[in-house]
This record gives C-alpha cells, sequence and structure tokens, in this order.
C-alpha cells in the first residue's frame, strides 16, 4: 500500500491513524469536525448552500523525513456536500474566521514575491497543498496531495474549501472561486 493510500485509507475510516514504520521520522495531524455556521467553531461554512451545516470534514498530516529527505502528505475528506460537484481546497496561511478571507493566501513552499500569487511558477501543486476533488452522489469526496517538503512551523492554519477547481494558467493560477468553507488545521 502507498503512503498516500495509507493516508487517505486512514482519515477515510475517520479512525486513528496507524504508527510510522520503524524506523520512519514521521509528525501527525489530525483533524476531524462538521461546519457550522459560527466562525468561533473549528469548522465554519460561508456558504451552506454548498457546504451545509453538519457536513463533515478530516484533514491528516504526516510528515516523514528531514532535509533533501522530507516529504508531508495531506490527506482530506469530506462528507455531507453538493453531489457531483467539484470543489477546490488548498492550505491557507491563516486560522479561519467571520470572513472567509481571514484565512489568509495559500501556503507557499518558495513564497511569490508578488501578492495575490497567480503566477505557475510559484502557485502550482508542487510549491502549495491542492486538494481538489470531485463529490461522489452522495456528496463525499476524498484528496490526497504529496509534496517533497515540510510546512515551516506556525505559517500554515487552515485548509479552505474552494468553488470550483483550481486553475493552472498564468494570471489565475492558484485561484479556485470563492471560499466556501475553512477547517482550522494547525501543520506542521
Amino acid at each position: 500500500m502507498s503512503l498516500a493510500t495509507a493516508v487517505l485509507t486512514a482519515s477515510l475510516a475517520m479512525a486513528p491513524t496507524a504508527a510510522p514504520a520503524m524506523g520512519v521520522q514521521c509528525a501527525n495531524v489530525t483533524v476531524r469536525a462538521h461546519f457550522t455556521a459560527s466562525p468561533t467553531g473549528e469548522a465554519v461554512t460561508h456558504n451552506p448552500t454548498l457546504v451545509p451545516e453538519g457536513s463533515r470534514v478530516a484533514v491528516v498530516e504526516k510528515r516523514y523525513g528531514s532535509g533533501k529527505g522530507a516529504r508531508t502528505v495531506v490527506a482530506l475528506r469530506l462528507s455531507g456536500l453538493v453531489p457531483d460537484r467539484t470543489y477546490g481546497a488548498h492550505v491557507h496561511t491563516k486560522p479561519c474566521g467571520a470572513n472567509p478571507a481571514d484565512s489568509g493566501p495559500h501556503y507557499q513552499n518558495v513564497r511569490d514575491p508578488v501578492q495575490p500569487s497567480v503566477d505557475p511558477a510559484y502557485a502550482n501543486p508542487r510549491n502549495e497543498v491542492w486538494l481538489d476533488m470531485k463529490t461522489d452522489e452522495d456528496g463525499d469526496g476524498a484528496s490526497v496531495a504529496k509534496v517533497n517538503w515540510h510546512v515551516r512551523q506556525g505559517e500554515a492554519r487552515s485548509v479552505v474549501v474552494h468553488e470550483h477547481k483550481t486553475h493552472t494558467e498564468p494570471g489565475h493560477a492558484g485561484t479556485a472561486g470563492a471560499r466556501l468553507a475553512c477547517v482550522n488545521v494547525p501543520l506542521a
């Protein structure tokens, strides 16, 4: 079983994740929550039509290795959303708040000096954590992102669910429409 499959399986089951194999350096973060309209909760919906109150979210982060061998795997599972719909999702720099913009920009391993970042040299799934997914007929979906770096301590605080799939073209790279919902996740 691949590392990504193992992380996704753990998040889909919404059960505690297994311990890493002997000799593998690993750090873990797991968050499970229900979306509410209250900005003081762990997960907030900004658009209850597309991310209904009571729908569920699980995020699992696993970090392996260090230095040139650093790897991070992030798995996202959403349940109870609109069926057969594509959503974008990304790791953001700040915690969720009352306003969708409170979660700040996307976390970038190498920061784009021009903000907001829409340059595909920076806004891409190798430099950011992209978790786009399509829900099934029950409104459930899952995604896994793997990157060859670790998030800097304290610089990634949430995962935001967006209106549509993430764009990749210059001038729009990294954009995915309105911020529909947010879950606080203390990555790293």
